[in-house]
């Protein structure tokens, strides 16, 4: 038996909402990334952390947000905590390991291929993951080659996030990024969610998912408190939180070049009489004739 998908069945609200949890994500991995790229060694690792953190978590929370809004009209839908939860930790650490990348190897072609690779499949597996968390009476099948364009979409959605990260610079041209970015993996879970189809059993015949949005809600509560501190975190600059970093410790500028002698202090000429030269701890004075020009010190 066929079943009746309706992606929106709360209308624009959960597209919409799920659109602003992306670009949330999106901006504060740009602004983490972004800093990171200023700190050495002492920050590095926690901003890039972060970073990947607040992507995964906005891309996992904007997939759920817009699974509120996906019913089947003849069978109730569920999910499965592990396998939900385990989709989370699969996107925080495969968009993690795309970000170090980029982060330790900097910004050349190969490091933002390779990494936005990594990344792209991670947001990837993660919507299937979690795809595998529903539990419904029936199987889901999908359209392979749709599959397999919601695949390149991530890749390179992830691939052009990570290289607005490391060349974009401004308040403006942050939000433009993330603005993409959120259009770009709202794009990729809906292409996805365009290749599904629901066969369910012959004996099902159930209201519809009523349930979908009571289990759902509660699992997206921690994941929208972390974005929120997290946002919260990027707001303040980490010299009121951390202290001077060590980017900004700058050595002292000598006002000489290097390999170029320091002058040497000469002494002028033409100064007050009867002045006293020292010369190994010791003045001396010679006496110039009555009708001369005074004494001279030497």
């Amino acid at each position: 038996m066929q079943g009746t998908v309706d992606g929106f069945s709360y209308g624009v609200v959960t597209p919409v909402a799920a659109f602003l949890m992306a670009c949330l994500g999106g901006a504060l991995g740009l602004r983490c990334t972004t800093r990171s790229l200023r700190h050495r060694d002492s920050f590095k690792a926690g901003w890039l952390a972060l970073g990947s953190t607040s992507i995964g978590t906005g891309i996992w929370t904007m997939h759920f947000i817009a699974m509120m809004g996906f019913t089947v009209e003849q069978a109730p839908i569920d999910y499965d905590r592990p396998i939900t939860f385990a989709s989370l930790a699969v996107a925080i650490v495969m968009v993690g390991i795309g970000i170090f990348i980029v982060g330790y190897r900097g910004a050349t072609a190969l490091t933002l291929v390779t990494g936005g690779t990594i990344t792209g499949l991670g947001v990837a597996t993660m919507h299937y993951l979690g795809m595998a968390g529903m539990r419904l009476p029936g199987r889901i099948e999908y359209d392979t080659l749709t599959v397999a364009l919601s695949v390149v979409i991530a890749v390179v959605a992830a691939t052009t996030a990570l290289w607005a990260a490391v060349s974009v610079h401004g308040f403006l041209a942050s939000l433009g990024a993330s603005l993409v970015m959120g259009v770009a993996v709202s794009g990729m879970h809906y292409t996805a969610m365009a290749a599904v189809s629901v066969h369910l059993h012959a004996a099902s015949a159930a209201p519809t998912g009523a349930t979908t949005g009571s289990m759902l809600l509660p699992m997206l509560i921690g994941p929208a408190v972390f974005l929120i501190l997290a946002a919260v975190v990027v707001m303040f600059d980490p010299l009121l939180v951390m202290g001077d970093p060590d980017w900004q410790r700058t050595p002292a500028r000598s006002p000489y070049r290097p390999g170029v002698p320091a002058p040497r202090h000469v002494p002028g000429y033409g100064r007050p009489a009867n002045r006293t030269a020292r010369s190994g701890g010791r003045g001396f004075r010679r006496s110039v004739p009555r009708g001369g020009h005074g004494s001279q010190d030497w």
